[in-house]
C-alpha cells in the first residue's frame, strides 16, 4: 500500500510513553501528530454515553454504528470530535473509559472503521502515527516503524502516578489476544525501551533509529 506522504509509525502497550514521544517527534519533523488511541477512547466515550454495556461485542457494534466521529487537525495534532463536540482530555481519559477502551477496541467492525479512517489521513501530510497497531495493520508497509516499549511495573506506576485506576496486567491481555489486530512488535520495528530512560533521551532515540531505517 503506496502511501502520498511519509508516515512514522509508534506503537506499544498502555503507559509506554509512546504518546509522548510520538507528539516530541512530530513537532521536531515538522510532521502531524495522530493519537490512534484517543479514536478509540472517543467511541467508547460515546459507547459509555449511549447506556450500553462494553462488554457485550453487538450492542458495542450496534452503537458504534451510528456515532459519528471526526479528526480535524489543530495546531499540528488531530483532536477527536463526537457529533461536532471536541472531546477533552478528562473525558478521553476518565477511568470509566480507561476500564472499558480495550473491550470496544476489539470489536471486528469498530476496528474496521477506525483503521479506514486513519488511512484516510495521511492525504493531511506527512505524520507521525501511534497507537497499537499502525506499524503491523494501518500503514504495515511504512520503512519507518518504532516499537515503545517498558516494564509492567514501570508502566503501572506511571498509570498511578497520573491518578487512573486501570489495570495495566488486563489491558495487556486484552490488546495482545483480541483476535483482530492484536498489539505485536511490528516486522521491521526497532524495539525503545522507555523504561528507565528520559524523553529526551527516548525522542533522540527513535530519530536516530529513523536515520537508519
Amino acid at each position: 500500500m503506496s502511501t502520498p506522504h511519509p508516515v512514522i509509525t509508534i506503537d506499544g502497550p498502555a503507559a509506554s510513553g509512546k504518546s509522548s514521544i510520538a507528539r516530541l517527534v512530530a513537532q521536531r519533523l515538522g510532521y502531524t501528530y495522530v493519537n490512534t488511541g484517543n479514536m478509540y477512547r472517543a467511541m467508547t466515550w460515546a459507547v459509555l454515553k449511549s447506556d450500553v454495556d462494553p462488554n457485550d461485542a453487538d450492542a458495542v457494534r450496534n452503537a458504534a454504528a451510528g456515532i459519528v466521529l471526526e479528526s480535524p487537525v489543530v495546531e499540528g495534532k488531530t483532536q477527536v470530535c463526537i457529533a461536532a463536540h471536541t472531546l477533552t482530555d478528562a473525558e478521553l481519559n476518565s477511568d470509566p473509559v480507561n476500564r472499558a477502551v480495550s473491550l470496544v477496541a476489539r470489536v471486528p467492525e469498530v476496528r474496521e472503521r477506525l483503521v479506514a479512517e486513519q488511512r484516510a489521513l495521511i492525504a493531511i501530510g506527512p505524520l507521525v502515527m501511534e497507537g497499537r497497531d499502525i506499524g503491523s495493520v494501518v500503514f504495515p508497509h511504512s520503512p519507518h516503524k518504532i516499537y515503545v516499549d517498558a516494564s509492567e511495573e514501570v508502566r503501572a506506576s506511571r498509570r498511578g502516578a497520573q491518578g487512573h485506576a486501570d489495570q495495566i496486567a488486563e489491558r495487556d491481555r486484552l490488546d495482545k489476544q483480541r483476535k483482530n489486530s492484536p498489539l505485536v512488535i511490528p516486522d521491521g520495528a526497532t524495539v525503545i525501551d522507555n523504561s528507565h530512560i528520559t524523553l529526551d533521551q527516548a525522542v533522540e532515540q527513535v530519530i536516530a533509529a529513523l536515520r537508519l531505517q
